[in-house]
């Protein structure tokens, strides 16, 4: 499976499925210097940046956004890491986006990365009684990011070449030097680099079941085989067999259109529009331009996911009347840690495994960073910021809040199921039903922590309400944390799930 969803992101335009790399599944046992789970950004990052020194999942789901202006803000990153923290923060993703930059030239990629500004505005309006409290924020962000280093100015009435409708944009921030790429193009451009090196394998349709840490790590995969490393990471969305990790986090959905506009009628930057709307251009042919807006963002498994995409093309086109149709749609997954920063360094308690997890809407430039922290760590180099991003802590008290609401939601779904009768449920869609023989395809129980799941109409999946584990139509796992499929009802399911895993 090439994607997590039902749905097609727009960076499948210029980069089909059928263009992406093909590797083989693992076949045997093996031996390494380093085993790397996850074939992502962070995954592929980290094995470029070893090859130097010594596509799956979310990644081709984003909105190709590479910003140091990050989503969170830095008073928020300050007031839990303190002015040090903030500036790690800073430096950390301006070496990320310029990282890209320098893998592609160095190694001839063309995935349209360019330098670009950002701009920040309120997503109230003027007159709104909001607005001016979201204009007072973004001042003192403005000016906490002068004091880190960051190329940032406010300016009165922000101009956006293109936005003709209404509201206008109003007051905002302007940060120069960010920069915006073709995800898969250059995920796929790395992995085509990489497999030229000796050293370098890669294997797919192997899913990692557990492992074990001695003198060497041991990972055990589904088809009965191992592969064993002198150093292991896990780059797979959320670590296996690490609960407290989880317990800091929490699975939002977050939603994507790729609208057409006339070519170079809309100004190519980045604009953010409050924490759940954000935009920027992208190729799509001769005559037009592609504007790519996403958010909506909700916790998984937890709200409705219909009427999402209708609500940013409504957005979209009350501010540029010169849009025209609705190519593409899709949504993806971001894991937000509650101190704003990503975990990315050795597991806790082991000396030889290391994990990345937690992008904070911030992932590309955290997969691309992760592969410079982990890169060191590896071979023994200091690393500036690697003290920020360290994964050993402990689950704090204000965890405790957010676990209860997990168990609540997900015994209100055992006491009270979601559909009545089989008969209710339409053709092409899924929902929760008491035990029934009819009932075509698996429990509906997440097999990571028992929660009942939800049914996503927009991706036809099935999402867990407690730590966002996500399964196909058919019951396949197609994210983690949970490590194996639905239990299935009868063997015609069972056929299904077969077929489904081998695509």
């Amino acid at each position: 499976m090439n994607t997590s969803g039902e749905t097609k992101p727009v960076w499948v335009h210029h980069m089909p499925y059928d263009k992406y790399p093909q590797f083989p599944p693992l076949t045997k046992n093996i031996q390494t210097d380093v085993c790397i789970v996850g074939a992502g950004i962070a995954g592929i990052s980290i094995a470029y940046e070893l090859a130097r020194n010594v596509l799956s999942g979310e990644s081709g789901r984003t909105a190709g956004h590479l910003s140091n202006a990050l989503d969170d803000g830095y008073v928020k990153i300050e007031s839990e890491h303190g002015l040090q923290g903030a500036q790690m923060a800073a430096e950390s993703h301006t070496w990320a986006l310029e990282r890209i930059g320098e893998i592609c030239k160095a190694t001839g990629i063309d995935c349209e990365y360019h330098r670009l500004p950002g701009y920040e505005i309120s997503p109230y309006p003027r007159g709104h009684a909001s607005y001016q409290t979201q204009v007072t924020k973004l001042q003192k962000e403005v000016e906490l990011a002068k004091k880190l280093g960051l190329p940032a100015r406010f300016q009165d009435g922000l101009p956006v070449s293109g936005w003709d409708g209404s509201p206008e944009p109003g007051d905002g921030v302007i940060f120069a030097d960010q920069a915006t790429f073709h995800p898969t193009k250059y995920c796929v451009g790395v992995l085509d680099w990489l497999r030229r090196q000796p050293s370098f394998h890669c294997f797919v349709h192997t899913r990692m079941m557990s492992t074990r840490e001695r003198d060497l790590v041991e990972v055990l995969t589904d088809g009965g085989y191992t592969i064993t490393a002198a150093d292991m990471v896990e780059a797979i969305y959320i670590p296996l067999q690490r609960l407290e990790l989880v317990a800091e986090m929490q699975s939002m959905r977050t939603y994507c259109i790729a609208i057409r506009v006339p070519k170079g009628s809309v100004e190519d930057c980045l604009v953010g529009a409050g924490p759940y709307r954000y935009a920027r251009c992208a190729e799509c042919d001769d005559k037009d331009d592609y504007l790519v807006l996403g958010g909506c963002d909700h916790k998984v498994g937890q709200d409705d996911t219909r009427g999402r995409f209708a609500e940013l093309e409504t957005w979209t086109r009350e501010r540029f009347t010169h849009a025209g149709s609705v190519d593409y749609q899709w949504s993806g997954q971001i894991f937000e840690p509650l101190d704003c920063v990503a975990c990315i360094g050795k597991d806790p308690g082991q000396q030889h495994t290391y994990i990345v997890t937690g992008d904070s809407g911030n992932g590309l430039t955290h997969g691309v960073l992760a592969g410079k922290l982990i890169a060191d760590e590896i071979t023994g180099l200091d690393n500036p910021w690697a003290a920020l991003y360290n994964p050993d802590q402990t689950v704090r008290a204000s965890s405790v809040p957010r676990l209860l609401q997990h168990a609540m939601a997900h015994y209100q779904s055992w006491v009270q199921p979601d559909v009545k009768d089989i008969e209710d449920v339409a053709v092409g869609s899924g929902g929760v039903i008491e035990e029934d023989p009819l009932a075509p395809v698996a429990v509906a129980i997440c097999p990571h922590m028992r929660a009942v799941l939800h049914w996503n109409e927009t991706e036809k999946s099935w999402d867990c309400p407690v730590h966002g584990s996500r399964f196909s139509c058919d019951g396949v796992c197609v994210q983690g944390p949970s490590k194996s499929n639905l239990t299935p009802m009868n063997e015609v399911a069972k056929r299904e799930q077969r077929a489904q895993e081998a695509m």
